[in-house]
């Protein structure tokens, strides 16, 4: 008799084949699109991984306190323009106050930095009788005072010999805005060697070996509403 229709085998196969079709009907097939099986060693799940917490995972603490904004805590105090320069309520610090109104970008450090490079450049084309540097750094009016004297020099033969050594002060003692020109006048305390030889080489004013302090207000003017930066000596004082 043949052993594979034995009774015996035909019952373990029938056993084996029911087996089956419950298992499948229980578990399903495989279609490709299960999703793997949980590792508990694998960290966080990919969402969490992102540093982005899903939409209506964000739980506040309890009593926690809402860090400040970076703007707001990195913010610097902003001083007054007359800060350091005039007392409050002041006419010069009124004076400052109106005038960083009508422009913005007006900084009272880079403008007496400014002033004290004009100084100098002044006082040395003035010495040199350098009109046409002049020419850019002055008033129509201040200009032709400094041109007639450069002209009478020139016509006396004589020279004028300068040094600058250094400025020892530049205070800013008035503030005005008048429409759109704003002044300001600035006192400088300053050294210089200086001394004006004839045409025959004869010193007739000054001291060519001594350091003379020197004390001028000089006034400067600028329109505020045009695009040129640049301020221009109108007016200069010695004192009485």
């Amino acid at each position: 008799m043949n052993q594979a229709f034995d009774p015996l085998n035909l019952l373990i196969l029938a056993i084996a084949v029911v087996v089956f079709l419950r298992l499948r009907s229980v578990l399903g097939k495989r279609t490709g699109n299960e999703r793997p099986p949980f590792d508990p060693y694998a960290g966080r799940p990919a969402e969490a991984r992102t540093g982005e917490d899903p939409p209506g995972k964000v739980v506040a603490l309890p009593n926690a306190k809402r860090p400040a904004s970076k703007d707001t805590a990195d913010a610097p105090t902003v001083q007054p323009i007359w800060k350091g320069i005039a007392e409050e309520g002041s006419a010069l610090a009124r004076g400052l106050e109106n005038l960083a109104a009508g422009d913005s970008q007006f900084s009272v450090t880079a403008f007496l930095d400014g002033a004290k490079v004009a100084y100098e450049m002044i006082i040395g084309a003035f010495a040199q009788g350098d009109k046409q540097a002049l020419k850019n750094l002055l008033s129509r009016e201040v200009f032709d005072s400094f041109s007639r004297a450069i002209d009478q020099r020139e016509k006396n033969g004589e020279t004028l010999e300068q040094k600058f050594v250094s400025i020892d002060k530049a205070d800013i003692l008035t503030a005005d805005v008048r429409g759109r020109k704003a002044s300001l006048t600035v006192r400088f305390v300053s050294e210089l060697i200086s001394a004006t030889r004839n045409k025959n080489g004869e010193v007739i004013d000054g001291d060519p070996k001594q350091i003379r302090e020197i004390t001028e207000m000089w006034t400067f003017e600028r329109d505020v509403g045009s695009r040129d930066p640049n301020w221009k000596l109108v007016a200069t004082e010695a004192p009485a």
